[in-house]
């Protein structure tokens, strides 16, 4: 897919709703193809959201993390935020009245999720660095069930995962729930913060951050597509990842509902297949099957350690530390961004 398409793209436009990690997969796709696109995010620069924590706790790191949109797109990008889509008219509405036209729409919108593991917010760059600049603590992790991490992984990748916070001092509470959440104020520091939990144990802390999983990001669809949703606001898609029942859009990352854990490396995956289905659609070729592979999980505890499994085996902190721990795919956003970082 690197040469340009050679159909007539006259009356072609493509609109990207979300800058995640499938958003700018596509979009960098559809450019070294020069197919007319634009690109809508309510934020000024990609997050690298997978290296968010580490943002928050290593002073210095978020500039590393927010890559400008502009720069690399420049004016098929626009910042703004998108209330809602006209299936009639084939548009996308913003917030204050305009309305894109589009001939395939791909709807990338990602998930929500609190701060600081997530920043979808309106806002610029800096402001954005500088909210993670002024974050930086010991740790104690409180968690409901007996055992930790996602329960498709193996058993010693999930054993491994508590004896690696244990080594590095994290106080781990787990068995138990936190019984006064609702008068916690989450995600902002303050002096003295007691946090109770149903066992009866008292932590004095002064940030609490939320990790009780994320939300689909469903706000700029949801009306337009509300027959087409499944429970937790996912788009219900075909093999080709065409959302039910319209040929020219297309949903992917976790807006999509695919069976297999969301992760910005399926969210590129999903990219590839929607830009090719897109040109394939136009030269009336033959449009590509998604299909889901075995799970491939590196999970990053520090520059130095990790675990993880690759297709059902496990992986020490060897292999972790040299594919992704040292900078979490960082510098392979910015590649995609066909920028340098700072």
């Amino acid at each position: 897919m690197g040469s340009q398409v050679s159909v007539d793209v006259g009356s072609m436009h493509v609109v990207i709703v979300g800058g995640g990690f499938g958003g700018i997969a596509a979009a960098s796709q559809l450019q070294a193809l020069n197919v007319p696109f634009t690109l809508v995010d309510m934020k000024d620069s990609f997050h690298h959201n997978v290296a968010a924590l580490r943002a928050s706790v290593e002073s210095g790191f978020a500039k590393k993390t927010f890559i400008s949109y502009s720069e690399t797109f420049k004016d098929n990008f626009r910042q703004a935020m998108v209330v809602g889509i006209d299936l009639k008219n084939q548009m996308v509405q913003l917030k204050g009245g305009e309305a894109l036209p589009f001939s395939h729409l791909i709807l990338a919108t990602g998930s929500t999720g609190p701060f600081p593991g997530k920043f979808n917010q309106v806002s610029s760059q800096q402001a954005a660095i500088q909210a993670y600049e002024d974050l930086v603590k010991q740790v104690t992790l409180i968690h409901s069930q007996a055992v930790l991490a996602d329960k498709e992984l193996l058993p010693c990748v999930r054993q491994e995962v508590k004896e690696i916070l244990l080594r590095k001092g994290v106080q781990l509470l787990l068995s138990e729930r936190v019984s006064n959440l609702e008068e916690l104020p989450v995600n902002v520091c303050q002096d003295y913060i007691k946090v109770q939990t149903d066992k009866g144990t008292e932590v004095a802390t002064n940030l609490v951050i939320l990790c009780s999983g994320i939300k689909i990001n469903s706000s700029a669809y949801r009306s337009a597509f509300e027959s087409r949703l499944v429970s937790n606001g996912a788009l219900r898609v075909n093999e080709y990842l065409q959302v039910e029942g319209c040929s020219n859009i297309y949903a992917i990352g976790d807006c999509a509902d695919v069976k297999e854990p969301k992760m910005a490396y399926h969210a590129g995956l999903h990219a590839n297949i929607v830009t090719t289905n897109i040109v394939n659609s136009m030269k009336q070729r033959p449009l590509k099957a998604y299909k889901p592979g075995a799970l491939t999980f590196l999970l990053s505890m520090g520059r130095n350690d990790g675990v993880g499994q690759i297709s059902g085996f496990y992986v020490g902190r060897l292999m972790v530390r040299l594919v992704k721990s040292r900078d979490l795919f960082v510098s392979t956003s910015w590649k995609t961004m066909k920028q340098s970082p700072p």
